[in-house]
């Protein structure tokens, strides 16, 4: 009888930032992965700033005699990182991985309710919604299938009861964090609430914070909340199944 096929390594992939907070952000979600799936090996590696690299976790991994990898983006859109840098670091792997980039994180209804969570920590509660206007503040992309999703984005949230949703973006993209609460209050919204959709401080965070000082309340970055975890989760068990589907698992 055949043993049981070993389940892919899950290989997180961050930016890497100067700002030790990523670093040690990253690494807390990655311990809130490891700790929603025990057993299940999980590494993280960075494309700049921060060891170890991608690559460096990948020939790790070859030289342990690891066969398949699951390596998963953490970005919220599919911008130019997860169209291009990732996928041309990954055709540098070790040629005996078998690689399957998993989609970005972005969009799902998880995190929607881990940007809730956020606001909710900062003080909003469900009662505020329905006179509360929220900036959806995002790092920003020159990519326009990105800035797409983030607007789509703010149109769904804001069936969900608040008073208007609005986009912004730090960089590359209009409007900015500032222009976007101004806006809330001229429609009239009584409170005014920031939401980073960014995953872990940084340069673009703390411009979003700066924008976000005519705010009532700003939300914490994503970082290591329980549903960004699952979604990294579901990402990796729908990159997965090809390989289970290859060994008839």
């Amino acid at each position: 009888m055949s043993s049981r096929p070993e389940r892919p390594v899950l290989v997180v992939i961050a930016h890497g930032s100067r700002d030790p907070r990523h670093a040690a952000t990253v690494h807390a979600l990655v311990e809130r992965v490891r700790a929603q799936r025990p057993g299940l090996r999980v590494e993280t590696g960075f494309l700049d700033f921060n060891i170890p690299s991608v690559q460096g976790v990948l020939e790790s991994l070859a030289a342990e005699g690891v066969r398949d990898v699951v390596a998963l983006p953490l970005l919220l859109t599919r911008a130019f990182h997860a169209k291009s840098d990732i996928p041309a670091v990954l055709r540098e792997a070790p040629s005996r991985l078998r690689i399957r980039q998993a989609e970005v994180l972005g969009p799902s209804p998880l995190l929607t309710a881990a940007l809730e969570r956020r606001l909710y920590e900062a003080g909003i509660t469900p009662a505020d919604k329905s006179r509360t206007g929220v900036v959806l503040a995002s790092a920003g992309s020159t990519d326009p299938e990105a800035i797409a999703v983030i607007a789509e984005i703010a149109r769904e949230w804001r069936h969900t009861g608040w008073c208007a949703v609005r986009p912004a973006f730090a960089s590359a993209s209009l409007p900015r964090t500032e222009d976007a609460v101004r806006e809330l209050r001229a429609l009239g919204c009584e409170r005014v609430a920031v939401a980073p959709y960014v995953l872990a401080p940084g340069f673009l965070p703390d411009r979003i914070a700066r924008g976000a000082a005519g705010a009532d309340v700003l939300g914490d970055v994503l970082g290591p909340a329980p549903e960004v975890a699952r979604v990294l989760l579901d990402r990796y068990d729908e990159a997965r199944t090809p390989f289970l589907s290859a060994i008839g698992a």
